[in-house]
């Protein structure tokens, strides 16, 4: 269960909600599959193999959001109307007009939707209660949002915020490795994408390569800055954070060596091994985040 990407909102001081109250709204809302003319749905599925759909403490909270999408692509559709457009316009020996172009092309979309196939995905998220943090495991600004959404939806609010920096991200990074050093317990990986702030967008990736070279150097004195950088936390976490404060390859280190030592456990008591793990290494690491690139926020 451990989360491949973060993309992080704060919680307002004191807002939470018990494992219970989630459990038994999540499950009103339950994911339904596509049905009549619906192209996609989206709800809330269990968490783990028991059933549930809120897994923790009052503290943390894992929750995962289900979506099915009917893939019925705009190629087959656009094909099958033009072939009974080409087929009515030879039988009536006139143009159709555009209303009537829609319609059938409407209609084919009503007769092929039924039979389309469905794609089932789910979405994992974090709620620490404690930190005051809401957690969504995607890199995606517009899937987190149907994320949240979705679960205001179903709580009836969602007070949150994304997680930002004061300075700009971008500006704080290109400092960080200008400098050839990150605050707190945080340390330059081998990763960076570096971008002109004009409208040409001239990019440069490093990828497992040193970054305290000449060359990464002269490309910040020509004004570069830093859109991705990759860092590792305490020699425990590697992740690529990018100038939206979204955090990818989210990736602990020694999860190898934790495996070993807990190969042979039960499911149930292996997925209660990573949820710990997961939620001390994130709480304490975004404790420190949020610190870090807020440190040079003005009084």
């Amino acid at each position: 269960m451990w989360f491949r990407n973060l993309t992080v909102y704060r919680l307002p001081p004191n807002w939470s909600r018990t494992p219970g109250e989630i459990e038994t709204t999540l499950m009103e809302f339950a994911l339904q599959p596509c049905s009549g003319l619906s192209m996609q749905s989206r709800g809330w599925v269990p968490v783990n193999d028991a059933g549930q759909f809120a897994y923790g403490t009052t503290r943390q909270v894992l929750i995962c959001m289900g979506s099915e999408d009917k893939l019925l692509p705009s190629s087959i559709v656009n094909q099958t109307a033009l072939e009974r457009i080409k087929k009515l316009e030879q039988e009536k020996g006139f143009k159709l007009g555009r209303r009537a172009k829609t319609e059938i092309k409407e209609n084919v979309t009503a007769e092929l939707l039924p039979r389309a196939f469905s794609r089932r995905r789910s979405m994992l998220g974090w709620f620490d209660f404690e930190g005051g943090w809401l957690v969504v495991d995607t890199a995606s600004a517009n899937r987190a949002d149907e994320f949240t959404q979705t679960l205001r939806d179903a709580l009836g609010e969602l007070p949150v915020e994304p997680l930002q920096s004061e300075p700009s991200m971008d500006a704080l990074m290109t400092g960080w490795l200008a400098a050839r050093e990150v605050p707190g317990a945080f340390e330059l990986d081998d990763e960076c994408e570096l971008t002109t702030p004009d409208e040409n967008k001239s990019t440069v990736r490093y990828l497992r390569h040193s970054l305290d070279g000449k060359d990464i150097s002269n490309h910040l004195s020509n004004g570069k800055v830093v859109k991705r950088l990759a860092l590792t936390w305490k020699d425990r976490v590697s992740f690529v954070v990018d100038d939206k404060l979204q955090l990818r390859r989210f990736k602990r280190l020694d999860m190898d060596a934790v495996r070993e030592e807990s190969d042979g456990l039960p499911p149930d008591q292996q997925f209660e091994i990573d949820f710990a793990l997961f939620c001390g290494d994130v709480a304490e690491l975004l404790k420190e985040l949020a610190q870090t690139v807020n440190a040079a926020r003005p009084e």
